[in-house]
């Protein structure tokens, strides 16, 4: 099957129906500003998450808690991504991005990765990094 995403690889501003509860989990937004457009979400169609660490990150703990941290995470390390679809019918891949920009913020930040042409196209083995 051909690959029918644009990938656009650019971050986003997001909204979400009350506050979440972790800043590490914010769960999937109800809508998402790209470009100064709006977009609701109508619904969410995947959800996946990768907590594995990367660079330097990936050696500063022993095997059995980096197990445990790959399964659930720990704070400021790794990606929630969420394919939805908008209520203009468009398909987008997007995800948040644990790492806090600096020391000062403890919240990351969420990118917009793709618009799928189809729904159910992009899984998570087909996402690299942006």
């Amino acid at each position: 099957m051909k690959d029918l995403r644009r990938f656009i690889g650019e971050p986003i501003q997001t909204e979400f129906s009350g506050q979440p509860l972790l800043t590490k989990k914010a769960g999937c937004p109800v809508a998402f500003t790209w470009r100064g457009e709006r977009f609701a979400v109508m619904e969410m169609l995947a959800e996946w998450h990768d907590y594995s660490r990367r660079g330097r990150m990936a050696d500063n703990m022993t095997p059995a808690h980096a197990q445990a941290a790959v399964r659930r995470g720990s704070r400021g390390v790794g990606r929630d991504y969420f394919t939805v679809r908008t209520t203009g019918g468009r398909v987008f891949t997007i995800y948040y991005d644990r790492a806090p920009r600096s020391s000062a913020e403890h919240a990351g930040e969420w990118w917009l990765v793709s618009e799928n042409a189809e729904p159910g196209n992009v899984t998570d083995r087909e996402i690299t990094d942006p």
